[in-house]
């Protein structure tokens, strides 16, 4: 292959890191090689800023641009300064799946630090600092992102429902748990790293992504070359231009060495 990328975007859970929150060291080696060649590294995920800096942590990165909460935020570190962020009023899209799901735990972004939530996630699922507040409270004012989270569906089922919802003003994505991201309409990693190609003076046509999720999809086929894990779904595969191994197999690294 005689392309190669003047940026590479990574998705984190199921790309960078398995269901553990476990990095592989071809993973971290491979990722530390290309960028010490020169090409910048961007991490691109549904995480908030703490757990992007997680992320960054067990990569040993010191500085760079990331895109974080599906693409509403884009920020660089460290220290971790934010330019650029879009809000968007979550309420009525709340409110309509908390009338089907109402024993669902509803997350709202505090930018920078973690979340406000109704009730506490499942352990291990979030990074950052939890405050405990009211659901009228938690969407009162427009956010940067909203997780709803059912421990009472299966993921078939809450997709089900959130389909026949039909929600509108929103930009949602499934994930492989019962749990739907709301992210303003428009918005998706895609636009966020448009933020970061226009800072940095790169084309799209210059930019590798992978990533593994549904909320993938637009960063994968945005990008010069766009490559899907091989584990992940089929809508993501049929978006990219290629497939590699799955976490498992350490697929990420399989792709980036290509170019070192």
């Amino acid at each position: 292959m005689t392309w190669r990328p003047r940026l590479v975007a990574l998705d984190v859970d199921g790309t960078l890191v398995d269901g553990t929150n476990e990095m592989s060291p071809a993973v971290r080696e491979s990722v530390l090689a290309l960028r010490d060649s020169g090409v910048e590294i961007v991490i691109s995920t549904g995480r908030a800023i703490p757990g992007v800096l997680d992320t960054t942590a067990k990569l040993g990165l010191t500085d760079g641009f990331a895109v974080a909460s599906n693409g509403a935020v884009v920020f660089t570190y460290d220290p971790v300064e934010v330019i650029h962020s879009v809000t968007f009023d979550a309420s009525d899209a709340v409110r309509r799946v908390l009338e089907q799901v109402p024993d669902a735990i509803v997350a709202v972004e505090e930018l920078g630090t973690g979340f406000r939530v109704n009730r506490p996630f499942p352990e291990t699922e979030f990074a950052g600092q939890f405050v405990v507040d009211e659901v009228d409270n938690l969407i009162a004012e427009p956010v940067t992102r909203v997780v709803i989270r059912s421990t009472s569906h299966t993921p078939a089922e809450f997709t089900a429902i959130v389909h026949d919802l039909g929600l509108t003003g929103t930009n949602y994505f499934i994930g492989y748990s019962a749990w739907l991201d709301l992210a303003p309409e428009g918005v998706s990693k895609a636009s966020g790293l448009e933020v970061v190609c226009e800072k940095l003076g790169i084309d799209r046509a210059d930019v590798l992504a992978v990533g593994d999720g549904n909320n993938d999809v637009e960063m994968i086929e945005w990008a010069g070359r766009g490559v899907a894990m091989g584990h992940g779904p089929d809508t993501l595969k049929r978006a990219a231009d290629a497939v590699t191994g799955g976490i498992e197999e350490d697929g990420l690294a399989t792709e980036l060495k290509t170019y070192l």
